[in-house]
């Protein structure tokens, strides 16, 4: 699965986001991981001349709840499958007046308001990490998908944080109001723990945020709801996809970011103790530190 230069791009987003023009070698790869099955198949091909692999991110039909998303299955088949650099492409609700629904967002902080049923990590089973997480995106792969965004046409608004809430109930107005106080740009439910799983992998992570409604705070505007939503990511599906081809091209060197060596000084645990399970089931996400 590996392009000339080393360089695989992942996509996870709606299930459209493949049906590009200028994709071509499609391919469908199925697989299981040590942390049980991903979203749906991965959807392979080649764009510009660079391998790239797409994933539903809440399986095709669009069945699974943000909460019920295996985050660590998903990362993990991204990894196998020789990605190096990650773009997540996600609905959010806007937080300030001048992100304005059809607006882009490529965020560059998080604050984290999902409960402890989602799995966060690879690790625990007798071995301990901790990455550094200051700063949650790549900031190289963000700066190229904000001037993909410009090449496009997009309305873009480059850095802000993203609240990524439990769900699937979109907030209260108290909610609402509370979060705006925080100085959030965006909320959505998905890039949580999605985010800190790709840095863990050593993936390059950035994200498109396609902002489709003012959640409920804005006094004269319609509250959120799944028909504006819908209306609105039709339009910004085309657009993602715009964004997606412009980057792809910009995206072939090799990378010069800190993300490719996040564990270096992460897992604290002496490998003579890391039982043999754990050692087999994170090969892919640290076997060059644990072996």
């Amino acid at each position: 699965m590996m392009e000339e230069s080393g360089q695989v791009i992942g996509v996870i987003g709606g299930s459209g986001l493949y049906e590009m023009e200028g994709l071509s070698e499609v391919g469908s790869v199925s697989l299981e991981t040590p942390f049980g099955s991903p979203s749906d198949a991965f959807i392979t091909g080649v764009l510009d001349g660079v391998r790239v692999v797409f994933l539903p991110r809440h399986g095709r039909g669009h069945r699974i709840l943000p909460s019920e998303v295996n985050y660590r299955a998903n990362i993990y088949g991204m990894k196998k499958l020789g990605v190096t650099r990650l773009i997540s492409v996600s609905a959010v609700g806007s937080m300030r007046e001048e992100i304005q629904p059809g607006h882009i967002v490529i965020p560059d902080q998080f604050i984290d308001r999902t409960n402890a049923s989602r799995k966060n990590t690879f690790f625990g089973n007798g071995i301990v990490a901790h990455v550094q997480f200051a700063d949650p995106v790549c900031a190289e792969l963000s700066g190229i998908l904000h001037e993909a965004a410009h090449r496009a046409g997009a309305h873009v608004h480059r850095g802000g944080t993203y609240l990524c809430m439990e769900g699937p109930a979109f907030s209260t107005r108290a909610e609402s109001r509370m979060y705006r106080s925080f100085d959030v740009s965006v909320i959505g439910m998905t890039n949580i723990p999605e985010a800190k799983l790709a840095r863990e992998a050593e993936l390059c992570y950035g994200v498109i945020a396609l902002a489709t409604d003012y959640d409920c705070w804005h006094e004269s505007q319609d509250d959120v709801s799944i028909d504006a939503i819908l209306s609105i990511m039709q339009g910004n599906i085309q657009m993602s996809k715009s964004i997606v081809r412009n980057a792809v091209g910009a995206l072939r060197g090799e990378r010069k970011c800190p993300c490719a060596d996040a564990l270096r000084y992460a897992i604290i645990t002496d490998k003579a103790v890391i039982p043999d399970t754990t050692k087999r089931d994170l090969d892919v996400i640290a076997g060059r530190y644990i072996a």
